[in-house]
């Protein structure tokens, strides 16, 4: 039988409407906010605050301007979701927890080899601080790192390249609770409050021990419905980052059992996978039914985070450039890029300026062909960012020419 072959423009879409990035957002409630991360898989956090923190910025795209507070709720509160490492530290599902505990219980054989001897041996160096902590958290409830005070306890220093080198407390907190033994109960300030998990986690959390075959089936398939359509190895990049034993394997009883299907992707090589359940979106975004949406992305939005894929898909390269010193940035410190239907038409450098409540957009680029029309519905996105983070005026610097004239300076927003 021949394989289904799937247009770019079909692929993205269906991408984009797995992700919530299609049609009229939801009301922004706290059952929309549970209904994409339940989706997405995991939303992952980042402490940059240019604008403001990556995992609002990514509900925003869907949701338009909602409450923060829910998200908390739902965090710190109901329990539904809590903070763990997915393809990075993020925001992730109570109900997916079989899936992190595997990580716990492995860790850190999970990881690279000599990272795990690395860490395996400072641990079992610093047993003392080890106890000391879950002894603290234990005997006084929750605790904040600064907390948990290191008098009289002997420490072997944690020795890094990068700013963790002799941040002792912070990297036996980073080993518990990758171990699953403590969690993130609250933040005060953004700064993580501690508690064990067993009092952290709600009574209906699942607490079934999958094998690995199991895991990496239902990861696998999370992944890969996230993407629309997608390779092993894009699969493997996605929500659990790189935990993916024996994938192929995996794959082929899943495509034997009838839950995906190979496809091919219109000028693009190797073998692309759909789950059997989104083949009626596809034939619906096929047949025409699909509603454009103009948004901003954070850099580490879901839809984006994969940049090999970003390239293949959407002819878009894109790379942070944080880390750049500011005089050999190409577009700047946090850039956003814009979303206007099924195309990544061009990217918004923006910083909020919290004193005065000013938003600005310091330069607004287009890519080659970005339509002169999309420029309302960019100002109307750059609108709605200002009124999520509480902007009262936005200021434009410079804005590219396709779009000049069309999209001007506001004030008293």
């Amino acid at each position: 039988m021949a394989l289904r072959t799937i247009s770019k423009s079909s692929a993205r879409r269906l991408a984009i409407s797995r992700q919530h990035l299609a049609g009229k957002p939801p009301k922004p409630t706290r059952e929309a906010i549970m209904s994409i991360v339940r989706d997405l898989g995991c939303l992952q956090l980042d402490p940059i605050s240019a604008v403001t923190r990556s995992h609002l910025l990514v509900l925003w795209s869907r949701l338009g301007v909602y409450n923060p507070a829910d998200l908390d709720y739902l965090l710190y509160e109901d329990r539904q979701l809590f903070e763990y490492w997915a393809h990075v530290a993020s925001i992730v599902l109570t109900e997916d927890y079989p899936v992190h505990h595997w990580r716990m219980r492995r860790y850190p054989s999970t990881d690279d080899i000599s990272w795990a001897v690395n860490i395996t041996n400072w641990v079992s160096q610093n047993q003392a601080l080890h106890d000391f902590i879950l002894a603290e958290i234990t005997e006084k409830g929750a605790r904040l790192s600064r907390q948990l005070e290191l008098e009289g306890i002997d420490t072997k220093h944690w020795v890094s390249s990068g700013w963790t080198s002799g941040r002792n407390v912070s990297r036996m907190l980073d080993y518990l609770w990758t171990k699953g033994k403590i969690m993130v109960s609250g933040r005060v300030g953004g700064q993580k409050v501690w508690d064990l998990a067993e009092r952290c986690l709600p009574d209906w959390t699942p607490r079934d021990q999958w094998d690995d075959a199991t895991v990496v089936a239902y990861a696998a398939q999370k992944s890969l419905r996230a993407l629309g359509v997608a390779t092993a190895q894009q699969i493997k990049w996605h929500y659990t980052r790189r935990r993916y034993p024996n994938l192929p394997a995996v794959l082929k009883t899943l495509e034997e059992e009838g839950e995906i299907q190979r496809v091919a992707v219109e000028d693009l090589s190797g073998t692309w996978y759909i789950h059997t359940d989104d083949i009626p979106l596809l034939e619906q975004i096929e047949a025409g039914d699909w509603q454009p949406r103009t948004t901003l992305l954070s850099p580490f939005d879901n839809l984006i985070c994969d940049r090999a894929r970003t390239e293949a898909l959407w002819d878009f390269f894109f790379r942070i450039e944080i880390y750049v010193p500011a005089d050999k940035r190409q577009y700047g410190y946090y850039v956003l890029p814009i979303l206007h239907g099924d195309r990544l038409i061009g990217r918004v450098d923006p910083q909020f300026n919290r004193k005065t409540r000013t938003l600005h957009i310091n330069n607004l680029y287009a890519e080659p062909k970005a339509p002169a029309k999309a420029a309302s519905a960019i100002r109307k996105s750059i609108e709605s960012l200002a009124a999520f983070v509480g902007a009262k005026h936005i200021e434009y610097g410079n804005v590219a020419e396709v779009w000049c004239g069309k999209i001007n300076a506001v004030s008293g927003k």
